[in-house]
């Protein structure tokens, strides 16, 4: 369980493979193993690759503040250096690519290229704070269908409530799917930590700067995601960049583990070529 000290805090990271360097970064109340369960072990033959667990996730030392972007992204710089890690490929998920945006704002000259699969970004929070936001109905669907429990309606908007609720679901992908989640963790980073006031801080992440962000990028959405309002905006502001919508799965928002496949022909098409046309693909839509 190999660690470093980045920032006054003990980062849990794992490294395999040789190649050209690549990070990977996982969202909010996530760890690292997601990438381990399908795109590590085939991406390991191409690349350097370098999973950690976020500041206050997994097996990473939890602090009880700086969880913002820039806070995580600095985190991020800090534990390159640590791993003499130049430049990187950075691959991010949800929060994690909210995170890789804000390093390519700071630091361009350590960044390749970027694959955003579904980020979120704070400076769109005011899209997901609607009563009518999608994603409140997605949401209470899910803890419905796997913990049976109905969300009273008027605690669709309750973050903290929802967050909660999640963790009382069984883990839903690998090798443990359909067993207790250990949600103590979870919890504790709810309980003791700025992490949700943290997120909604945009600081210089906004959405002016974000179309500065000079970066081939490669943007990956579920064609159902809850977040779809935040693609069609990111889609028509970030330059350079390649928005591609996957086929609907059955959870959306996580199609890097239902449709680990597709995803993994897109991120390599996009690393080789970086063009549009790469990506006529069955399954794929570039826009």
């Amino acid at each position: 369980m190999p660690k470093v000290s980045v920032n006054d805090i003990s980062f849990h990271y794992w490294q395999l493979g040789e190649g050209p360097d690549m990070v990977m970064l996982h969202g909010l109340n996530g760890n690292l193993a997601v990438w381990h369960l399908e795109l590590v072990p085939r991406l390991r033959n191409e690349y350097r690759v370098t999973t950690y667990d976020l500041r206050g996730h997994g097996r990473s030392e939890m602090s009880p503040t700086g969880y913002t972007t820039e806070d995580m992204a600095k985190d991020l710089q800090g534990l390159m250096d640590a791993l003499r890690i130049e430049r990187a490929y950075l691959i991010g998920h949800s929060m994690g690519a909210d995170i890789s945006l804000h390093f390519a704002l700071l630091y361009p000259e350590r960044v390749e290229k970027m694959v955003l699969i579904e980020p979120r970004i704070p400076a769109l929070v005011h899209l997901r704070k609607r009563e009518d936001w999608e994603g409140w109905a997605y949401w209470a669907q899910l803890i419905k269908e796997f913990t049976g429990i109905q969300v009273p309606r008027d605690k669709w908007t309750d973050l903290d409530y929802m967050i909660r609720l999640s963790v009382t679901a069984p883990i839903l992908y690998g090798p443990a799917r359909g067993l207790p989640r250990k949600g103590d963790g979870v919890l504790r980073l709810l309980d003791t930590t700025t992490i949700v006031k943290d997120y909604e801080v945009v600081g210089d992440l906004t959405l002016e700067n974000l179309g500065k962000i000079p970066h081939r990028k490669l943007l990956l959405y579920d064609s159902g995601s809850p977040y779809r309002s935040t693609y069609e905006v990111l889609r028509d502001l970030l330059i350079n960049c390649t928005p591609v919508l996957l086929p609907p799965s059955k959870h959306r928002h996580f199609s890097l583990l239902e449709q680990a496949e597709l995803l993994l022909g897109c991120i390599r098409r996009f690393l080789q070529a970086g063009e549009a046309a790469a990506f006529e693909a069955e399954g794929t839509r570039p826009e």
